[in-house]
């Protein structure tokens, strides 16, 4: 049954990358439990604009845990205490009354605050653009049965594409570490027929530009994969080193 709960908000708030942020202090009164994290604040918002105060800036869009923009750090945790689920999944129900919520954006020299809790994650991008596609000629789409792929290869290359690209894994590693993201990435390719012509020069590049744009080093500690929405396994990581190094030697 719903109820309401009242909530007191430790809210980042930072109006450039260049500026000093400080923690700023909110309550919202009367939120129903029923209704989403992201509602939240929008209740929030609305509440500043009716004081004429500057609205809290956040990224969303799909609000249905597909496109991985809602990247707030909630409590200590990317996207909050709940496993398995983006903040916009996240609803009121898994919070106290009185309870107070610190909200961060993600943290990393990579993701660069735009303002308040969002960040920019062009770097990711970027990373895509390095090498996470496959290239082929146009044309009709061939049968769905001409190139065979047994059921285990394509669940663990399903289980890699599952990424919505989001950040958590960067935002939980304490290395500020993009491993988890980019090994999905290569993995979901590199076990695929379509993704072999590429495939040495995917690893090399994506890996690279991961360097390149101040991603820290993986030291194994798993807490990204334990962070991540869409439960991306960790053995992806282990691929990519096998895909890297096998790269390398090619040369």
């Amino acid at each position: 049954m719903e109820h309401t709960i009242n909530v007191n908000l430790k809210i980042w708030r930072q109006r450039g990358p260049k500026e000093p942020g400080s923690f700023q202090t909110y309550r919202v009164e009367n939120v129903s439990t029923g209704s989403s994290f992201l509602e939240m604040l929008d209740m929030l918002n609305q509440q500043l604009i009716d004081r004429n105060e500057e609205p809290v800036v956040f990224d969303s869009d799909c609000r249905e845990g597909i496109c991985g923009m809602c990247s707030l750090y909630i409590n200590g945790h990317p996207h909050g205490p709940v496993q398995g689920i983006t903040t916009c999944q996240l609803h009121m129900r898994k919070f106290n009354n009185e309870d107070t919520i610190t909200i961060e954006p993600w943290r990393s020299a990579a993701f660069p605050v735009v303002r308040d809790l969002m960040v920019n994650r062009n770097a990711f991008d970027q990373i895509q653009q390095a090498g996470g596609y496959v290239s082929f000629n146009c044309g009709g789409a061939p049968d769905a049965n001409s190139l065979p792929i047994s059921k285990e290869v394509a669940d663990i290359a399903m289980d890699s594409a599952t990424c919505i690209g989001c950040g958590a894994c960067v935002a939980a590693c304490k290395n500020g570490s993009a491993m988890l993201f980019v090994s999905a990435k290569v993995s979901q390719f590199a076990l695929l027929p379509q993704g072999q012509v590429e495939r040495a020069r995917r690893a090399r590049a994506m890996v690279s530009k991961m360097d390149e744009l101040g991603f820290g080093n993986c030291t194994n500690t798993g807490a990204c994969a334990a962070e991540c929405p869409k439960n991306v396994p960790l053995s992806n990581i282990a691929r990519l080193n096998r895909e890297f190094i096998k790269a390398k030697c090619a040369d």
